[in-house]
């Protein structure tokens, strides 16, 4: 049976979206394309009339992750907000949920040229938010980078420790001193 450009795209972007989620759970060598069209309800062998490759799945799906974030950046009222929801509990067990930087950072390294240009215009989206929430200064661009590294890298190891005192004092110390360091 037949279907229309309509239902095929989004038929596409439920792939997508359940790529992006999946990937950023297990890596992206964690994922089979079994596995993401499964996720997207649907078999195999349609996943090759949507894409080239399981690394163009792949390199969508981080696209669509960035942009899914970036919208969320956009909502919080004020930077301090924006640093208490990226730092928290939620998005430390949400990592299908939450950012695709913290969440795949380590696996993007040993990717593509391809994969690694997307990462970097997501990572540059980040810092462009954060830079654009600073008062106006010379240093303005710096301060976005360390704010940003320090989010990534606070949620990276938070998660990477078991549940328990130290992931609570990674997030809390982070968030805490990243807001001071605003003020």
């Amino acid at each position: 049976m037949k279907i229309t450009k309509t239902q095929a795209g989004e038929n596409r972007e439920r792939i997508v979206g359940a790529a992006s989620s999946l990937f950023r759970e297990r890596g992206f060598d964690g994922v089979s394309v079994g596995d993401l069209t499964k996720a997207a309800g649907f078999t195999h062998g349609g996943f090759y009339n949507h894409f080239k490759s399981k690394e163009a799945l792949a390199a969508e799906a981080l696209g669509s992750a960035f942009a899914t974030m970036a919208g969320h950046r956009e909502r919080a009222c004020d930077l301090p907000e924006m640093l208490t929801h990226y730092l928290s509990q939620a998005a430390r067990k949400a990592p299908g949920k939450s950012c695709p930087a913290a969440a795949l950072g380590g696996d993007v390294g040993r990717q593509s040229g391809d994969m690694k240009s997307v990462f970097a215009a997501g990572v540059e989206q980040m810092i462009a938010s954060v830079e654009a929430r600073l008062p106006p200064g010379p240093d303005r661009r710096e301060q976005a980078l360390s704010v940003v590294t320090r989010m990534v890298g606070a949620l990276m190891l938070a998660r990477a420790v078991p549940d328990g005192a130290l992931a609570d004092e990674l997030l809390d110390t982070n968030l805490r001193l990243a807001i001071s360091d605003l003020a």
